[in-house]
């Protein structure tokens, strides 16, 4: 069959270059329009049910909202984990689903859940709701909002009703987020003195409340032929409007609202505080839908914002650029695309050098934008899109497309030649040479790029982040190099005999070129003296692989490598029960001392939390994104250098991570650092004293930095505990009692007031002098049965004491964390120092334990995967060669190119990072495929000149330096293409990417060097002892 592909594809060249031509163009048209991301989309099916508990206390939160949400969702199909956190009025349930579950699916099995909750929820709590879908790539842009003289309520009402609809607005966009400036409302401030004087209740101020500024509808009038609509008027936005609305009449005369009670415009609570370089803003955040072009979504929105721009007054600025994906994926894409097109330049200059020919080096050449534009078109039809991992599956095939093609074009090239140098009479068609030529060696393209193939199925096993990460480098690199088989079957030989068949130009290239001619000559020679001294090279081999076996098992072990997005992300947190006003003083120190630093370029807060939303922080919390441009010094420098200064404010605690590293890590584990040390128990003092114990513990191990415990801690509340006699007394019941409290200090919102088209809670409350004291609660008038008044302290005994700041809970069992990051060390090896640490030094109470949880998990179950997956891979392998040569101890020989493989892949790794990741560790596999191919040119070679009846030795060295122009070709275009990649892992986007290519580069260097000395030896051996047999030798005997 493959015979008949080759003579179709000479038979019909129209076809074959017109079907060249057609997936050029369409690769190219879909190139173009193909969505481009960082990464693939790596969101864990997570669900958030977010709900609004008005003001209740943490553990009234946890007791009853956040109970009862868990319990209902946990026993829920294909749910992996529940996790929550209960604060000040506020419940958050993240329900995490098993990788795979739609997440459409996953919701609607949540909302089903949920109907039946929403009915056990208590009065006045809101209903749980569902956050909108976003993707963990989460926040993908933020916007500054600042001006020279407008008021930050200005701003903050700008925010609200001009920017925040024309984002959601806008396609792709799920989720918009603001924080800082002052959120306006229209207050009451109603004047226990005056309510008693005026004998008016609270409850009577509420009821005119409802209604201060509604309109009415009276249905149509038909009059003089005409239709009128009838309406009542009493909306207003007027103060005075509003101050003059009736309540009662007390002796004849109108009491209004305004005698009662102050009405004016001022701010809510205010539960969070933003600012970008220090100076007060409003910032918002924009998280974008799953499965969106980040890129798209973005120009999107800064076009509309350009728009809006003009619109607003002149002293108003929208910053766009404190933080933009955009850039990191821009950044990213064009690092990687940088690295193809270099290592393609490689791939030509080696080709030029080894073949001289201007045209042997262009028919081998078109493999390459051939194979790439092919995968492309796969990857659109299997609905991915353009990232730095597919980008970077096709950087790491690159040198190996043409590999192919070369074996192809090498031998037809070499065959015409030698056709050329006979008698006119006995020289064939060049048909039947170039099919000849292409048919000799198809057996063995096909077998190698069939190897590297399985070699890389092991990747598909992967399960979870890891797995949705590197599966589509996985499918770019196999469609790519089964594109390059096919062209290297079709085109290459259709192209050779077009190009390469012209008599002139054969009498051009008759001899070989000077260095294909030096480097057979020494190779030869030196290969005759190898023959001679088996026992050495043998040995001094199987030293370097006896080395190679004991640096691989000092390496440090981790899972990804770490990301470079030329921007941080700090945790700040201060003890809990700090005000929101003193973490806004700090964690603007902090943003001083930062941008002390020159390489700092600016710095965005968000101090608290805005409304509802699940990237919330507590009043004590602050996430400060620093974006900076490396000048002198190293990324790592720049970190320590910020831990230093950060390290001098006290009362501070934070942590560093990247925008994206830390949002991964936040998935991973729930925490937002590469490890989660989790300790679940019932008592949280008794948790946060045992957390403090496992801190103490850990604090010195080498490598650790960040090391902090979750504060959930007792914070100050003041508690107005009912006196039931005395309330009793004065003919209050408890409802009336918990509806004083909820609307004179709470606040209650009675109704909506329009300008226009905006609208704006109106909130009834005590004024300041009942709210803002221990003091003023206590003296705050209360309506008794018969109309009179009484001072809430008669009633009622208001205390200080304290409660939990906040509880979270995992798998419905409350937790603590400790969390740290790693900096200069490996990942596995830093948490089994902890494992040992916290096993040794501390004793955890019955019905306490620990969990460790974060990267390293991942790291050892992906491991373990591929371990099983690659043995299994191996095996195929070995299947695929003994089916080729039909015999296990020539299998057996090419297989020794691993082991020579893995010889140069661990030094490469030892003598850079030292570090074996998961990328590495599939750099070896995929390392191992391509090894094999030298292995099979040259065995196959060996069959061949055997069956002309060559003898033992002659056979070998006249064999080998046949082969040696397309094994030395092969190697060095498939190292050299990685060399842009494996030389800069610091830059964005090749991370992840620069150890595997740091593997197979040094891996085929060691390979090549030594199969072509170790085969031939081992073959000669086992032909010496009679293991093969040389058929040939034994006839002419």
């Amino acid at each position: 069959m493959l015979n008949n592909i080759i003579k179709f594809s000479l038979r019909n060249k129209y076809f074959i270059l017109l079907s060249s031509l057609l997936l050029v163009v369409f690769g190219v048209r879909t190139a173009t329009r193909m969505d481009v991301d960082v990464f693939p989309d790596l969101t864990a099916p997570t669900v958030v049910v977010m709900t609004d508990a008005h003001g209740m206390a943490s553990e009234e939160v946890e007791r009853l909202v956040t109970f009862p949400i868990e319990t209902a969702v946990n026993g829920a199909t294909d749910v992996r984990r529940v996790r929550s956190s209960s604060s000040q009025g506020f419940s958050f349930v993240w329900v995490e689903f098993d990788w795979g579950t739609d997440i459409f699916k996953a919701r609607q099995i949540v909302s089903e859940k949920l109907i039946t909750v929403s009915t056990q929820m208590p009065i006045g709590v809101g209903q749980p709701i569902l956050a909108p879908q976003s993707s963990v790539m989460g926040e993908i842009f933020f916007i500054g909002i600042q001006a020279d003289s407008t008021r930050m309520m200005d701003l903050r009402t700008i925010a609200e009703w001009n920017v925040k609809p024309l984002l959601l607005a806008t396609g792709g966009v799920s989720q918009v987020t603001i924080i800082g400036g002052d959120y306006k409302e229209y207050q009451v401030l109603a004047n226990p003195g005056l309510l008693n004087f005026y004998q008016v209740s609270l409850a009577e101020l509420a009821d005119v409340c409802k209604g201060i500024s509604q309109n009415a509808t009276g249905g149509p009038l038909r009059q003089f032929g005409n239709e009128y609509v009838v309406r009542g008027i009493g909306r207003t936005s007027d103060i005075d409007e509003l101050g003059n609305s009736y309540v009662k009449s007390v002796n004849g005369k109108p009491v209004k609202v305004r005698d009662v009670a102050e009405v004016r415009i001022g701010s809510a609570v205010k539960m969070g505080y933003a600012s970008e370089n220090g100076q007060p803003a409003v910032i918002i955040s924009v998280s974008k839908q799953p499965n969106t072009n980040t890129l798209d979504v973005t120009r999107r929105i800064e076009a509309n914002l350009a728009t809006l721009q003009q619109t607003l007054p002149p002293d108003v600025r929208l910053d766009t650029k404190i933080f933009r994906q955009a850039d990191f994926i821009s950044t990213s894409v064009s690092n990687v695309q940088d690295a193809l097109i270099e290592g393609s330049l490689f791939v030509i200059v080696v080709l030029f050098l080894f073949l001289g020919s201007f045209r042997t080096t262009v028919i081998s050449l078109l493999a390459i934008p051939l194979s790439l534009l092919g995968a492309v078109l796969v990857l659109k039809l299997l609905g991915l899109n353009i990232n730095t991992m597919s980008l970077g599956g096709m950087a790491i095939a690159i040198g190996s497309l043409v590999d192919d093609a070369i074996i192809d074009v090498e031998n037809v090239y070499k065959r015409l030649r030698q056709n050329r140098q006979k008698p006119v009479g006995e020289r064939e068609s060049s048909f039947t040479v170039v099919f000849e030529a292409s048919k000799e060696i198809r057996a063995s393209i096909l077998n190698a790029t069939l190897i590297i193939i399985v070699a890389f199925i092991p990747l598909f096993f992967l399960s979870g982040m890891e797995g949705r990460m590197l599966r589509p480098l996985g499918i770019a690199f196999i469609v790519s190099l089964f594109v390059s088989l096919v062209v290297a079957m079709t085109l290459t030989p259709l192209l050779s005999k077009l190009l390469l068949t012209d008599e002139k130009y054969l009498a051009r290239n008759e001899q070989e070129k000077w260095l294909v001619r030096k480097l057979a000559h020494f190779y030869s020679q030196s290969l005759v003296w190898a023959l001679h001294h088996k026992r050495l090279i043998l040995y001094s081999t199987l030293a370097l692989f006896v080395a190679a076996l004991i640096a691989l098992s000092t390496l440090g072990r981790s899972f990804l490598p770490e990301f470079n997005e030329g921007a941080l992300t700090l945790s700040v947190i201060t003890k809990p029960g700090t005000s929101l006003e003193e973490s806004n003083r700090l964690g603007n120190w902090v943003e001083m001392e930062l941008l002390q630093i020159p390489e700092i370029t600016s710095t965005a807060r968000r101090t608290g939390r805005g409304e509802l939303d699940e990237h919330s922080q507590t009043t004590n919390s602050a996430e400060i994104d620093v974006n900076f441009v490396l000048k002198d010094r190293s990324d790592e420098a720049l970190v320590a250098d910020v831990r230093k200064r950060i390290a001098t404010i006290p009362g501070v605690a934070a942590t560093i991570g990247q925008p994206l590293g830390h949002r991964i890590d936040h998935m991973l584990s729930g925490t937002r650092a590469n490890i989660a040390i989790k300790l679940f128990g019932s008592d949280l003092n008794r948790m946060f004293s045992i957390g403090n114990q496992i801190k103490s513990s850990i604090v010195d191990i080498p490598g650790l930095v960040d090391v902090n415990v979750e504060q959930q801690v007792e914070i100050p509340q003041v508690q107005i505990r009912a006196n039931r006699n005395m309330l009793a007394l004065y003919g209050i019941t408890m409802q009336q009692f918990n509806d004083f409290i909820d609307i004179a200090f709470g606040g209650e919102k009675l109704a909506d007031i329009y300008e226009g088209q905006q609208s704006f809670d109106l909130i009834l409350k005590l004024n300041s002098d009942y709210t803002h004291s221990v003091d003023g609660i206590k003296s705050a008038l209360m309506d008794t049965h018969d109309g009179k008044k009484v001072p809430l302290g008669q009633v009622a005994e208001v205390v200080s004491v304290s409660g939990p700041s906040s509880v979270s809970r995992e798998n419905v069992q409350r937790k603590i964390v400790v969390s740290a990051n790693v900096a200069g060390r490996d990942l596995r090896g830093v948490v089994k120092d902890i494992q040992n640490n916290v096993a040794n030094s501390v004793t955890l109470p019955e019905g306490y334990r620990v969990e460790y949880g974060g990267q390293f998990e991942s790291e050892a179950k992906a491991s373990q995967t591929l371990m099983l997956a690659s043995v299994m891979a191996l095996l195929i392998i070995f299947l695929l060669l003994f089916q080729e040569f039909k015999n296990f101890k020539l299998a057996g020989i090419i297989l020794l190119n691993l082991p020579l493989a893995l010889i140069g892949g661990v030094f490469a790794i030892f003598f850079t990072s030292g570090i074996m990741s998961i990328p590495a560790i599939i750099g070896f596999i995929t390392l191992f495929g391509i090894a094999t191919r030298n292995g099979i040119l040259l065995i196959s070679h060996y069959l061949h000149l055997q069956k002309k009846g060559a003898a033992t030795e002659e056979m070998i060295v006249n064999g080998s330096t046949d082969r040696l122009n397309p094994i030395l070709m092969t190697a060095l275009t498939a190292a050299l293409a990685l060399i842009p990649l494996a030389m800069r892992g610091n830059l964005a986007g090749n991370e992840i990417q620069s150890p595997m290519a740091k593997v197979i580069l040094g891996g085929l260097l060691t390979s090549t060097m030594l199969n072509i000395y170790i085969v031939p030896i081992v073959y000669g051996i086992l032909i010496k002892r009679g293991l093969l047999k040389n058929d040939n030798n034994q006839d002419n005997e």
